[in-house]
């Protein structure tokens, strides 16, 4: 495999403002947490949409990505828990046309959805959400990625009267760097959350992880990582967790990116 094409396969599968169309898939462990003594985790399907301008009425290129969870969490102080199926978001990014790609430097803009699909009280948040997304990606530089992911999804309506009023600004740092051919290192899934009603929490995670992509003739391209995290700050956060785990896969499927 040549060193240029594992470099930018390993772009294209981590960077948020990609067209390569891919499914993706996260576990993320979390076996120690504040607030609590029972371990809890979270599994993330995410396929990512592109939509070009030659097949699409939209004149700009149009980046779709949907999340469903499973999530498994505390019902109390104890060390038990509950399995439900979490809220769904949906993020909707249109790449701006300047500036130009050729300078390696992206930006793009657009909704972001939240939907309180949680099948138990516990699993989700319990309100309807909409609110600004914004993206920003470096690659000018071969083997380098860096960039923000920035959301702030809104609440305005609930599923039930106790539900809190919810604006929470979600910041997602990326940096990546190639080490050899499809191996490389990135800091890059950690979500700083900010929330911005008095006595909401702030959550600051870091994390740092090793992947590999896979290319063979005649299949699919493949990606794995394994991260692990460590919430560095929290305020007004009496639930949150302590130490995570990542363990991530994703497939892609170029033959797709023109439709």
């Amino acid at each position: 495999m040549p060193a240029s094409e594992a470099a930018d396969l390993v772009e294209e599968f981590n960077d948020p403002l990609t067209t390569l169309p891919q499914i993706f898939l996260q576990d993320a462990y979390t076996p120690s947490n504040y607030g609590t003594e029972a371990p809890t985790n979270r599994f993330t399907l995410r396929p990512i949409i592109p939509r070009v301008p030659r097949f699409s009425l939209f004149p700009l290129v149009q980046l779709v990505r949907p999340s469903f969870a499973l999530v498994t969490v505390p019902t109390g102080t104890g060390s038990e828990t509950t399995t439900a199926f979490g809220d769904m978001a949906l993020f909707d990014l249109v790449l701006l046309p300047w500036p130009s790609r050729s300078s390696g430097f992206l930006m793009a803009v657009g909704p972001i959805f939240v939907f309180p699909t949680a099948t138990d009280d516990a699993a989700g948040q319990g309100a309807w959400q909409v609110g600004p997304a914004f993206g920003a990606i470096y690659r000018a530089i071969p083997g380098l990625l860096a960039g923000w992911l920035i959301q702030n999804p809104i609440s305005f309506a609930y599923t039930s009267a106790n539900r809190a009023p919810l604006s929470t600004l979600l910041v997602q740092p990326i940096l990546l760097q190639q080490l050899w051919r499809g191996l490389y290192i990135k800091s890059a899934d950690s979500t700083w959350a900010f929330g911005w009603h008095s006595g909401s929490p702030t959550i600051i995670p870091i994390g740092v992880g090793l992947g590999y992509v896979v290319v063979r003739e005649g299949t699919r391209s493949l990606n794995f990582y394994v991260t692990g995290e460590w919430t560095a700050y929290r305020e007004n956060a009496p639930l949150a967790p302590q130490t995570t785990v990542r363990f991530g896969f994703s497939v892609a499927f170029p033959g797709l990116r023109l439709w």
